[in-house]
């Protein structure tokens, strides 16, 4: 009974091909509404700190008077509190994830 399963199963996979994606060879596609990292456009940005008050990890830095905007990527839980606060709307939620690496990373943006 059991080997009737298996050929069913393998002859399944023989026509309509694998269950799983090519994943090097064929990028993901992510959908519209999914959460994947948190994005801003420093030329818009007043630097009010809304975003930073907002963060439940506290994962944002603003320094108003340095006009940087810092988050930690390991300490950002990508809610999207901080995207809803934004009275400019400068920041917004990518479908991309961000690239692994083996240390605690900060990304700065600098206005320039």
């Amino acid at each position: 009974m059991r080997f009737l399963t298996i050929t069913k199963t393998l002859l399944k996979s023989l026509f309509f091909g694998p269950a799983t994606e090519k994943y090097p060879f064929a990028k993901k596609t992510y959908c519209d509404r999914s959460r994947g990292s948190i994005a801003i456009d420093i030329q818009s940005c007043i630097f009010c700190g809304l975003c930073q008050r907002k963060c439940p990890t506290d994962a944002i830095v603003v320094s108003k008077e340095e006009k940087t905007w810092t988050i930690d990527r390991l300490r950002c839980i990508t809610c999207g509190a901080c995207v809803e606060v934004c009275p400019k709307k400068c920041l917004a939620m990518e479908a991309q994830y961000t690239e692994p690496s083996r240390g605690r990373k900060e990304d700065c943006y600098r206005y320039a």
